[in-house]
C-alpha cells in the first residue's frame, strides 16, 4: 500500500508540475496561429544560364539568417525551399517593410579613394545630389497638405534643371520612375569619380551605432580585422591632406564622402576603426549596422513574395483548434467510458494527464506550435487511446477466461505490452524521417507527433496502470461488473 501511494504522489507532483509550467512559461505560436508575415526570398545565380548550387544557397541562408537576429525578430523561421528559394516567417511582425529592407540587400561594403583631378565633377554631382534630397523633402512634406499650382511647377521646373544638367532624355516615366532614374544617373557619376576598391567589408569585425554628438543625426562605427586596419591607414594615408575624398560605397551605391586631415598624412588612419556619417536616422543606421554584421550576401536576392497573416485570423485558428481538440477529446471519454465502465474512465484521466505533459513539455522546449503542430498533437491523442484499447481488451479477456479482476489487469499490461512497444516505435521512426527529411510545417507536425508518441508509451504503461491499482485498493470499485457486462462474465466469477 505504501508503494501505491509512493506513485500516486509521484503522479501528482508530475501533474502539478506540469500544471505550473503550462501557466508560467508562455507558448510559443506560428505565424498561422499568432499572426505575422511570411516572405519569399529567390537567389538569383550570376548570369542567366547558371543554377544555384547547394553551397551558395546555404551560404546566403546563413547569411540572412545572421541578419534577421540581428532584427531582433522572436521565434523567427528561415528555411530553403527548392534549390533556389528560403522561406521567412516573422510571427507577430506586421510591417514586413523594413525586413525586406535589411535582407534584400547584398551589403557589399566598399572603401574608394577619389580619383586625381575630379574635385570640379564631384562638387558638381555632390550639389545635384542635395537638390535631389531637397525635391523629395518637399514632395514627403507637400504630400501632407495639397500642393497648389506654384508648387507643382516649381517642382517640375527642379526636375527638368536637375534632367538637363544630367543629360537624361526625355521620356514616358511616371513621378516615382523619373525621380528613380535621376537619382541612379546621380549615383552612378559620383560613384564613375572613384577608384576600384581593394577594402571591403569582409574585412570587418563589428559593426555598431551611435547617435553624433549635438545632432540628431546617427552614424554607423566600424571595427576592421588587422589586415583591414592596415588596408585603412594605407588608403586613407593615400589621400590625406589633398582635395580627394574618401567615398564609402554600398552595394554600388555612395552613402557617404569623407575628407582625410592632413595630420594623417605620415600614418594615415590607425587603430581599425572607422565610422559612416551620412545623416543616418536611428531606424536607417540599425538597418545599416545589421546588414554590415551579417556580412554581404554571395549571389543577390530577389523578393518575390511577401503575405501578411492578420492576428485575428490567428486567434480563429487558435479557437477553431481548440474546439476541435476538445470535441475530439469528448467524443473519445464517450466511447471509452461506454465500452470500458470504470476503466474508460481511467483512460480518460490518463490522456488528460498525458495532454498536460504534452504542454508542458511544448513550453519548456519550447516547441513553436502551429497548425499541423496542434494536428500532430491530436493525432498523438489517438495514439495514446488505442494503447489503452489494446490493455483494456486483454483485460476484458482474462476476464471471460475466469481470472480475477487483479490477475486480468496484470496480465492485461503484460500482454499488451509487445504490441503497444511495437505500435509506437514504428510511429516514431516515421516521425523520426518526416522531421529529418520534410522541410517546414511537416517537421512541426512530425516533432509534436514524436513527442507524443513518448508521452503517450508512458502515460499508458504508467499512469494509466497507476491510477488502475489505485482505485482497485477501494473494494467498492472491485467488481469485474465495472469492466464488463453481467452476461460476458463467466458464471464463477465472483
Amino acid at each position: 500500500m505504501a508503494r501505491q501511494q509512493g506513485w500516486i504522489a509521484l503522479l501528482l507532483a508530475l501533474v502539478i508540475t506540469s500544471f505550473l509550467l503550462c501557466i508560467n512559461l508562455p507558448f510559443q505560436l506560428g505565424l498561422d496561429l499568432r499572426g505575422g508575415s511570411q516572405l519569399t526570398l529567390e537567389v538569383q545565380p550570376v548570369t542567366s544560364t547558371d543554377n544555384v548550387k547547394s553551397e551558395q544557397l546555404e551560404a546566403v541562408l546563413s547569411v540572412l539568417d545572421r541578419r534577421v537576429n540581428g532584427l531582433g525578430v522572436a521565434e523567427s523561421s528561415l528555411r530553403t525551399i527548392g534549390t533556389n528559394q528560403l522561406i521567412l516567417e516573422l510571427p507577430g511582425e506586421q510591417e514586413p517593410s523594413k525586413a525586406a529592407r535589411v535582407l534584400g540587400k547584398t551589403a557589399l561594403l566598399e572603401f574608394r579613394a577619389q580619383k586625381a583631378g575630379t574635385k570640379v565633377e564631384m562638387q558638381k554631382y555632390q550639389r545635384l545630389r542635395n537638390q535631389f534630397k531637397n525635391i523629395i523633402l518637399i514632395d514627403e512634406v507637400s504630400g501632407k497638405r495639397n500642393e497648389g499650382f506654384s508648387e507643382v511647377e516649381s517642382r517640375e521646373k527642379n526636375i527638368q534643371d536637375l534632367k538637363t544638367a544630367l543629360n537624361i532624355k526625355e521620356t514616358s516615366l511616371n513621378k516615382e520612375e523619373e525621380l528613380e532614374q535621376i537619382r541612379q544617373k546621380i549615383n552612378n557619376e559620383i560613384l564613375r569619380l572613384f577608384d576600384t576598391s581593394y577594402l571591403t567589408g569582409s574585412d570587418l569585425i563589428s559593426a555598431g551605432r551611435r547617435q553624433e554628438q549635438n545632432l540628431s543625426s546617427w552614424e554607423v562605427t566600424l571595427t576592421f580585422n588587422k589586415e583591414g586596419g592596415d588596408k585603412f591607414s594605407k588608403l586613407t594615408k593615400s589621400i590625406a591632406g589633398s582635395d580627394r575624398l574618401l567615398g564609402i560605397i554600398l552595394d554600388g551605391e555612395p552613402i557617404s564622402e569623407a575628407s582625410v586631415g592632413e595630420q594623417f598624412k605620415l600614418a594615415g588612419i590607425t587603430g581599425g576603426a572607422a565610422t559612416i556619417s551620412g545623416n543616418f536616422t536611428a531606424d536607417s543606421a540599425r538597418e545599416l549596422e545589421v546588414q554590415l554584421r551579417g556580412g554581404s550576401l554571395p549571389l543577390p536576392v530577389e523578393i518575390i513574395q511577401i503575405r501578411t497573416i492578420g492576428p485575428t485570423l490567428g486567434a480563429e485558428n487558435i479557437k477553431r483548434s481548440l474546439i476541435a481538440a476538445l470535441s475530439g477529446l469528448a467524443l473519445v471519454a464517450v466511447f471509452m467510458i461506454t465500452f470500458y465502465r470504470i476503466a474508460g474512465f481511467v483512460a480518460i484521466l490518463a490522456l488528460s494527464f498525458y495532454s498536460m505533459f504534452n504542454f508542458a513539455i511544448y513550453a519548456l522546449v519550447p516547441v513553436t506550435l502551429t497548425l499541423p503542430g496542434i494536428a500532430g498533437f491530436i493525432l498523438s491523442i489517438g495514439m495514446a487511446v488505442d494503447a489503452n484499447v489494446l490493455i483494456f481488451e486483454r483485460v476484458k479477456d482474462e476476464l471471460r477466461r475466469g481470472n480475477t479482476l487483479i490477475r486480468s489487469i496484470e496480465k492485461g499490461f503484460s500482454q499488451a505490452f509487445s504490441s503497444i512497444i511495437d505500435g509506437h516505435i514504428t510511429t516514431l521512426i516515421s516521425c523520426i524521417s518526416l522531421f529529418y527529411l520534410g522541410t517546414g510545417f511537416v517537421k512541426g507536425f512530425a516533432a509534436t507527433l514524436g513527442l507524443g508518441v513518448v508521452i503517450s508509451l508512458f502515460t499508458a504503461l504508467s499512469c494509466t496502470r497507476v491510477l488502475l491499482r489505485f482505485l482497485m485498493s477501494y473494494k467498492s470499485l472491485r467488481r469485474p461488473s465495472n469492466f464488463l457486462s453481467l452476461n460476458q462474465l463467466p458464471k464463477q466469477s465472483t
